[in-house]
């Protein structure tokens, strides 16, 4: 790892916890927060290893794990690279934009359709509206670093707010709901998981049977009104919900 990198690693020699697990957790953190991107590479071994003080089979193995997780590659000739973060997003009612924003992760948007159509069955139930009445539907294609992490389908009823394609390509769909006006309050949400048909794999840059996490979910107001139903997917490998369990008292 070249000395250009703002990355400071701690390592407890005191600590039951493994060196290679430390370091481990600690490159991981660097690439989540975006301090290592995509393409930056890390130094050999042998480099690592006499910077941190540390055996060349600890920091292998250290390297080796992420590699495992799918966050650096080996490439012959060029050495490790970081390939991507896994976005790890907390299960609480905020958008996907706002969380990767937060995490450095440098989102960008598409947004592939923006019209209105009669509301489905389905699409009429969520939001409480009659079967047929008009609704306003959003596709977008969500990416980190250039990457595509999700596909967003988003229904909201027809005179909720104006949808402008350009201030949804630069911001998130909850932000402007709350410029708007609108209140977030609470939301049901579900969790999934599924194989990536044709289109999707194609959209989301996967092989077609590739693992898929889906999440259904009504967001309400403060007057309890169903404001928005989303339904999207996520590439598995790229993407996981983290979310603590509590007992009750």
């Amino acid at each position: 790892m070249s000395h250009s990198y703002p990355v400071d690693f701690t390592l407890d020699r005191t600590s039951p916890v493994p060196l290679y697990y430390q370091l481990a957790q600690q490159l991981e953190a660097a690439i989540e927060r975006g301090i290592l991107a995509p393409g930056n590479l890390l130094g050999n071994e042998i480099d690592l290893s006499v910077r941190l003080g540390l055996s060349r089979p600890t920091v292998r193995q250290a390297i080796q794990s992420l590699v495992d997780k799918g966050l650096l590659v080996r490439r012959r000739g060029v050495g490790t690279q970081v390939v991507h973060s896994q976005v790890k997003r907390p299960l609480e009612l905020s958008s996907l934009y706002d969380d990767l924003e937060a995490a450095g992760q440098s989102p960008t948007t598409q947004v592939l359709r923006n019209d209105r159509v009669p509301a489905t069955a389905e699409v009429a139930a969520a939001l409480a509206l009659a079967e047929g009445a008009e609704v306003a539907v959003l596709e977008r294609l969500r990416r980190t670093h250039g990457q595509p992490v999700a596909f967003l389908r988003n229904y909201l009823p027809a005179s909720l707010l104006e949808l402008d394609t350009v201030r949804l390509e630069s911001t998130g769909l909850y932000r402007m709901m709350r410029s708007a006006g609108i209140t977030l309050h609470s939301a049901r949400q579900t969790v999934g998981a599924r194989a990536a048909g044709a289109e999707e794999a194609a959209l989301l840059d996967e092989k077609e049977g590739a693992a898929l996490l889906t999440m259904r979910r009504t967001a309400y107001d403060d007057t309890g009104r169903p404001v928005e139903y989303g339904s999207h997917v996520y590439r598995a490998s790229r993407y996981s919900f983290d979310f603590q369990l509590l007992v009750r008292p």
